[in-house]
């Protein structure tokens, strides 16, 4: 893996796509910071080598068009804060006002340019777009992490400019690095927790970790689908009714690679949709009609705390309940804590995916685990065993 650790960046300017596609509020200001600080190490060593850097970044989807809210100069304050000196901003990406901006650019000196995607080309992955923005620095950079998955023009069609001087930053490393931890080189026994609403949008991700992995623990509404293949009662629970006979297949398919799969073995329950509902516990299996399965119950807990206290790597993907509802959070909480301890105990936790890093932020699990991934495709399209566009530019 060509990392920043193998150039020195002396007098050299460097061009670092970063994932700057961060949280607002009405005032414009940044509310979450993560991932402007995710690319600091990055920004630290190449102005530390005595080179300059240039930030690319999109914002939101302001498809083509030039739009005041999705421009980058409300966030420069914020970025400057976080990397610890005065961030230049300047109003383009491409084109004269951007080729001056990086021709005077000064050793030690950070500039970000303009919404990327100001340009329908970004998206569209132009050659001759990608082509003008090589033409800003000595050397590239991929950070981002988050949007490895597309093959955007600053994103992989632009590395093909830079021969030698194309390279991963720090924070790609960290994601690439612990992906691999799980998939290939994690230490046994390997635990992977796939929660969520939904087995279809999880089939290759399944498929494709059951060689790596020795358990297996399904939870949240994709256990339900599960549940009822197996012959027990859900009730009102969310079903994939037409995904059934892979359910089976799937459970099949583990038993062949010697994987064992936890499924809930009892759930708290209600009769509506809403944090205030009348609430009973009762056995996965026979849920009564007219109820619905909403979170993990306290032998599920149990169960699943025993499998990760003496698990050694584990990857971590979607809540086992609605903890969006303090109510039924208990059981996605008791998850996290199990978590947490097994990596105080020398684990090594991988934590991905939009509603389980949601989660790890909201109830303070971020330091308890070893790592949070910041790119919830990217690291779901890893997992599938898919090459990511970002990933081949730079290998290639």
């Amino acid at each position: 893996m060509k990392t920043i650790n193998d150039f020195n960046f002396k007098e050299k300017k460097a061009l670092v796509r970063v994932d700057f596609n961060v949280p607002q509020d009405n005032q414009l200001k940044v509310t979450d910071n993560t991932r402007i600080m995710a690319v600091k190490p990055t920004v630290d060593k190449i102005l530390k080598d005595g080179g300059s850097v240039i930030l690319m970044a999109h914002l939101g989807r302001p498809k083509g068009e030039v739009k005041d809210e999705f421009s980058l100069k409300h966030i420069v304050d914020e970025v400057s804060n976080v990397l610890g000196q005065e961030v230049k901003f300047v109003e383009e990406c491409v084109g004269e006002k951007a080729e001056q901006a990086a021709s005077e650019l000064k050793t030690g000196e950070i500039l970000l340019l303009e919404n990327l995607r100001f340009h329908n080309e970004e998206e569209n992955g132009d050659e001759a777009f990608a082509e003008k923005l090589s033409k800003l620095g000595d050397a590239y950079v991929n950070d981002a992490f988050g949007t490895a998955h597309r093959a955007h023009a600053s994103t992989a069609v632009i590395a093909q400019f830079f021969n030698s001087t194309k390279f991963f930053g720090l924070l790609m490393a960290k994601e690439l690095q612990a992906i691999d931890k799980v998939l290939k080189s994690g230490e046994k026994p390997i635990t992977a927790i796939l929660g969520g609403s939904k087995v279809s949008t999880k089939i290759t991700i399944i498929e494709n970790i059951l060689p790596a992995v020795d358990n297996l623990i399904i939870g949240g509404g994709m256990a339900f689908t599960f549940i009822k293949a197996l012959g027990g009662k859900i009730g009102n629970s969310l079903v994939e009714e037409d995904k059934l006979p892979l359910a089976l297949e799937i459970l099949g398919k583990a038993k062949e690679h010697n994987v064992k799969v936890y499924l809930p073995s009892d759930a708290i329950i209600a009769e509506d949709f809403n944090n205030d509902t009348e609430r009973k516990e009762v056995d996965i299996y026979e849920i009564p009609e007219g109820w619905m399965g909403l979170d993990a119950g306290m032998k599920s807990r149990d169960q699943f705390n025993d499998v990760l206290l003496n698990s050694r790597t584990i990857l971590w993907n979607g809540p086992i309940g609605v903890f969006e509802m303090s109510n039924f959070a208990g059981g996605t909480i008791a998850l996290g804590d199990s978590i947490a301890e097994a990596t105080k105990l020398g684990a090594f936790s991988l934590v991905g995916g939009g509603d389980s890093v949601a989660f790890v932020k909201q109830f303070g699990y971020g330091e308890k685990v070893s790592y949070v991934s910041t790119g919830g495709g990217a690291m779901l399209e890893s997992l599938e065993g898919l090459e990511l566009p970002g990933v081949a530019a730079i290998n290639n």
